[in-house]
Parts: structure tokens; C-alpha cells; sequence
């Protein structure tokens, strides 16, 4: 067109000359009464369109302007009656680039803002995939943080769109893809219909935001991601949910755990005018962040839509996949990742809520207070609940990964030097909160070997000395008060003192076993464990807080374990592996080796 080539001219007037008469030729034609209407001509559409298309392959930013204020122009004016030009508009919105300035992106912006309020219901659906696509373009655009984050606001509304009119929009689909498998999108060896193709682009275009440079950005594509899956994933078919897992959530948590482990750990100095807390002050600890808002969201997708995915012929490969990335994610150094690891752990470990029945069933008598999720949200329960614990292999994974994870994380430091790592109590804590829960889908599993392993997992998680920074608000108030990590030990040991108590036949020869860790525990009060080399000092000790690291009171602790021997040997006294492995006579000698040694002391 003329018109067109007049707009390219070198000359600022001849460009913009030309592009006045483009534009308002367009509008001119567009809006002129025909004797069929507009809306019934859709080849006269894209034809009167198609110039003002044309426009988007000139780079200067004054065409683009005019370019695009012509549009908003025409969706004011006419949007209603446009059918087959919604394609031709939602590329010339799409079109602009970072390269392009801040106002045209503005000015683009306010035509897609105008797009998805007013237009989603006479598109055509063929149309809706790219309208997900461009919102998703303006919000990696990086230009107006403030943009990016309305356009992730955008694929919220147009998700709760597609929910809200999923009949009408399933039967347009297809209808209009009827003899072209081009609107159908293929994943691996399934192919998907059509509205869930549609759910699919959005799901994917909102997991590459996840990953954009900028934090505010990632955090806020992260949180809409799953609250869509968690609020809208029912209306997906069985087998798309194989394909939410394998395209969207397993590739973001790799590509979070990968970007997350190069980032730098230098303060920005470019940022130097901007106030920022400490914690949020390096790119490192953004994308710790980011890592676990990723992490939290999985795990809660896996509790949410347990009934789903468990009919998936591959859910056993996708939750020890799941697990592996629980398990890096808790050796991590960052204490907010590592925490948020275990937490995730835990709130897989709730799929089944027989297991928290079962634990409120053994402490009913006693004073333990009730295991509870880690996260804030309740979890649903409704319907049906897969009988996952007769799948020994998916407990038995889980619990050789909380093996592993409580092994590496207890190992002692070769080396005393200060600044070495050592994990937080609140991070034992949480680890050691996990196994009853655990222990409930395992126990009938649970052997000898098994035993000896969380007892050297316990015996290491409560020598870990506390950083003297922190001791003060970590050790209690008062010599008969326990840490929350020496609570949380007495309530691991006391579901299998319980499962004793009750009569399981699984224990009977570990008993002396349950013995010796308990009579260990004892003999903490006059011998402390030491944790490899680290030399920590008493918490009694005048400069205990002024220490690198401060050793546990173990005195309140044994105190308690020596009840629940007691309670313990009343139950198996007559058990032939006691009293052939002279249980009695060990706790007489602990006990009264403990006393001279207190009295010495």
C-alpha cells in the first residue's frame, strides 16, 4: 500500500502525513454503513485491517503511536462488531518490544486491558490462545514493572473467563477446529482437546513468569499459577493433568532450582538509592524465595488433587521425582529454603488423613499437643481418598528420603571453625515433626534396621549445638522447660512407645533396642553429646550468648524420658527380649551412674 511505503520515508513530516492517512483511512472505512454490516463481511475486515498491520514491521516510534492509538480508536468506537479483525488486532497489540519505548508499551496495554474486560465474550474462540499469549508478552515486557504485574492480573481474569464459560467456549472450539488438527496441541503422545489446550497455554505462559529476572514479577506469576491450578484444575481431563505435570511443574522446578543455585550473592550496588531488607537483599535470596514459593505450590498440587493424580499411570515416577526435589531443597544452606523443603515434606505427608487420626488416636491420653500441616491453608478431604498406604513403595521412598535428608543434615562438621554450617533447631525441629506422621503409613514395615537409623538421626539432632546469636531466643525460660526440638524427639519416641503400649507385632525385638536409645537420652543429663568438633559452651555459663555455639540443657529432657522408661518397662517387663538382653539391669546402671555423677558434679 502507498500509504505504508510513506510511512518508512526518512522524513519525520512524510512519515507522519502518511501515517495519518493509514489510520484514518481505516477508521473511515471501518465505520461506514454498508449495506451488509461490517460484522457479517469478514473477509472486508481483515482487508480494511490489514494495512494498519502492516505498520507494525516500521520501527519508528511515532508510526507505532499512531498505529496503536488507531486501534484503541477502534475498539472504542466499533470492538462490538469485529470478527474476523480480532486476530489482526491482538497481533498489532502483541507486536510492540522492550525496544519500542515505555509509552507505546502504556498505550499497547490500554488497548489489551480494554480487550480482556470488555471483548473475551464476542472473540472468537480461535482467538483465545493468542490473547493468553500477548497478556503473557506484556507481562515479560520490562519496561513498567507495574505492566507486567496488571498482565498477570489480566491471566487471572482470563482464566476465571474460561472457567465461568467452559460449555459455550468447549463447543466454539470445536466447531471451529473441525477439520484442522492445527487448533489441537499435541504433547508427547496425547493429544489434548481443545479447552484443555487452552488451559494449557496459560499454565505454561504463567510457569515462564515464574522464572523472569525480576522478583515482584516471579512471585506474582508464581501465586496465580497455582491458585488457577488449585481453583480451576477440575475442569481438566484426567489425562491433561500428566501433561500439567511433565510440561509445567516438573520444568519449573528445575529451571528454579537451577537459577536459583547460580545466582549471585553480591548486594546490587545499583540499587544502592533503594530501601531493601536484608533478607531480600541479594539475587541469591530472591530466588531462594522464588524457590520456595515453587516448592510449597507443587507440594500443595499434590495434596490438593491427590484423587487425580494417583490414577496417572506414572505417579509413582512423579512423586519420587517430587521427593528428590524436596530432598535438595532441604540440604540447601539457605535456612528459608531448607525449612520450606521439610514443610512441603509434611504437607505431602497429609494425602492421607487417617495418618493424623491415627497419632491423635495415641496421644489422646496424654498431653502431646496434635501434629498440624505446616501450611496455613486447610486441606480437603472430600470424596474418596485413594488408598495410598497400600502402596508401600511410595512411603518407603518417602521415608528413605527423610533418612537421607536427617543423616546429611546431622553429620558433624569435620572441622570446629565458626563459621562453618550447622542446621537451625527450627529446621530440626520441623524434620523430627515430619516422622510420626510418617511412621503412621511405614509401621508395618518398620524393622530393626530402620530403628537404628532414626535413632542415630535423634541422638545427632538433639547434640546440635545453637548458634550463640540465637540462643537467647531459642533456649526456654526456666530449668523444667524443653526446646521445641527436644519436644518434638520425645513425641517421635513416644509413637513407638505407643505403638509398644498397643501391642504391635512388629516391635517385640526391638524392644531393647527402644530401650538403649531411651537410656542414651538419660545419660545425656550428666554426660552431653558433643557434636564432632564444634566446641560449644554450657547455656548455664555466664558467656554462653557471647559463645559461636551453645550446647542444649539436657538435664529437663532426660527427666522426662526416665517416666516414659518406666512407663515403657511396666508394659514389657515379661517380653523374653527384654529380659534376655537384661533391660532391667541396664537402667539400673544408667540411673545410678547418673546419680553418683550428678552428686560428683
Amino acid at each position: 500500500m502507498p500509504g505504508c511505503k510513506v510511512c518508512q520515508h526518512p522524513h519525520q513530516g512524510m512519515r507522519s502525513w502518511g501515517a495519518e492517512a493509514v489510520t484514518s483511512l481505516t477508521k473511515a472505512a471501518l465505520c461506514h454503513q454498508y449495506d451488509t454490516p461490517l460484522h457479517q463481511q469478514l473477509k472486508l475486515q481483515h482487508l480494511l485491517l490489514g494495512p494498519l498491520q502492516e505498520l507494525s514491521s516500521i520501527l519508528h516510534p511515532d508510526i507505532r503511536q499512531k498505529q496503536l492509538e488507531c486501534i484503541l480508536t477502534i475498539l472504542h468506537s466499533i470492538g462490538d462488531v469485529l470478527h474476523q479483525g480480532w486476530p489482526t488486532v491482538l497481533s498489532v497489540i502483541g507486536a510492540v518490544t522492550n525496544d519500542q519505548g515505555e509509552s507505546l508499551v502504556r498505550i499497547a496495554f490500554q488497548s489489551l486491558q480494554l480487550v480482556v474486560s470488555d471483548f473475551l465474550p464476542i472473540m472468537p474462540c480461535s482467538c483465545l490462545q493468542v490473547c493468553v499469549e500477548v497478556a503473557a508478552r506484556f507481562g515479560s515486557q520490562n519496561q513498567e514493572l507495574n505492566i507486567s504485574l496488571t498482565a498477570i492480573g489480566l491471566l487471572w481474569n482470563i482464566s476465571d473467563y474460561f472457567s465461568q464459560n467452559r460449555t459455550s467456549i468447549t463447543e466454539n472450539l470445536v466447531k471451529e477446529s473441525e477439520g484442522s488438527m492445527a487448533a489441537l496441541k499435541k504433547c508427547g503422545e496425547h493429544t489434548l482437546p481443545p479447552f484443555d489446550s487452552l488451559w494449557m497455554v496459560l499454565h505454561t505462559e504463567l510457569g515462564n513468569l515464574c522464572v523472569d529476572p525480576r522478583p515482584a514479577v516471579r512471585k506474582s506469576a508464581g501465586q496465580t499459577l497455582f491458585t488457577t491450578i488449585s481453583a480451576h484444575g477440575s475442569l481438566l481431563e484426567q489425562n491433561t493433568w500428566q501433561t500439567v505435570l511433565w510440561q509445567v511443574l516438573f520444568p519449573l522446578l528445575d529451571r528454579v532450582k537451577q537459577l536459583s543455585s547460580s545466582a549471585s550473592g553480591r548486594k546490587d550496588s545499583n540499587g544502592a538509592n533503594i530501601l531493601m531488607h536484608h533478607s531480600r537483599d541479594t539475587a541469591e535470596k530472591q530466588w531462594a524465595e522464588t524457590r520456595v514459593l515453587t516448592l510449597a505450590g507443587v507440594a500443595r498440587v499434590f495434596n490438593m488433587k491427590r484423587q487425580v493424580l494417583h490414577t496417572l499411570g506414572d505417579f509413582p515416577r512423579a512423586w519420587a521425582l517430587l521427593l528428590e526435589f524436596i530432598e535438595s531443597s532441604a540440604l540447601s544452606h539457605s535456612a528459608e529454603v531448607s525449612l520450606a523443603a521439610l514443610k512441603s515434606f509434611q504437607e505431602i505427608l497429609h494425602i492421607n488423613k487417617e495418618s493424623t487420626e491415627d497419632l491423635d488416636k495415641l496421644f489422646a491420653n496424654g498431653k502431646d499437643k496434635k501434629l498440624q500441616a505446616p501450611s496455613e491453608e486447610k486441606i480437603n478431604h472430600e470424596g474418596e481418598i485413594p488408598e495410598l498406604d497400600n502402596d508401600m513403595t511410595l512411603w518407603s521412598n518417602a521415608w528413605r528420603v527423610w533418612l537421607s535428608i536427617g543423616t546429611a543434615a546431622t553429620t558433624p562438621p569435620d572441622s570446629s571453625d565458626s563459621s562453618l554450617y550447622i542446621p537451625s533447631q527450627p529446621f530440626l525441629t520441623a524434620l523430627i515433626q515430619s516422622f510420626p506422621a510418617l511412621y503412621m503409613h511405614i509401621k508395618s514395615r518398620f524393622v530393626a534396621g530402620d530403628l537404628l537409623k532414626l535413632s542415630s538421626v535423634l541422638q545427632r539432632a538433639l547434640s546440635a549445638p545453637v548458634h550463640g546469636d540465637s540462643s537467647p531466643f531459642i533456649m526456654p525460660v526456666g530449668e523444667v522447660l524443653l526446646t521445641p526440638l527436644q519436644e518434638s524427639i520425645l513425641s517421635a519416641v513416644k509413637v513407638l512407645q505407643q505403638e509398644v503400649m498397643a501391642g504391635s507385632e512388629n516391635l517385640p525385638s526391638m524392644y531393647p533396642d527402644v530401650f538403649d536409645q531411651l537410656l542414651n537420652f538419660v545419660d545425656f543429663a550428666v554426660r552431653p553429646p558433643k557434636f564432632g568438633k564444634v566446641e560449644a559452651k554450657s547455656v548455664s555459663a555466664p558467656s554462653a550468648s557471647q559463645a559461636d555455639w551453645v550446647a542444649m540443657n539436657y538435664v529437663p529432657f532426660a527427666e522426662k524420658v526416665i517416666g516414659m522408661v518406666v512407663d515403657l518397662y511396666k508394659v514389657t517387663a515379661k517380653n523374653p527380649a527384654v529380659v534376655h538382653e537384661h533391660v532391667l539391669k541396664n537402667i539400673v546402671k544408667i540411673t545410678s551412674d547418673d546419680i553418683r555423677l550428678s552428686f560428683i558434679a
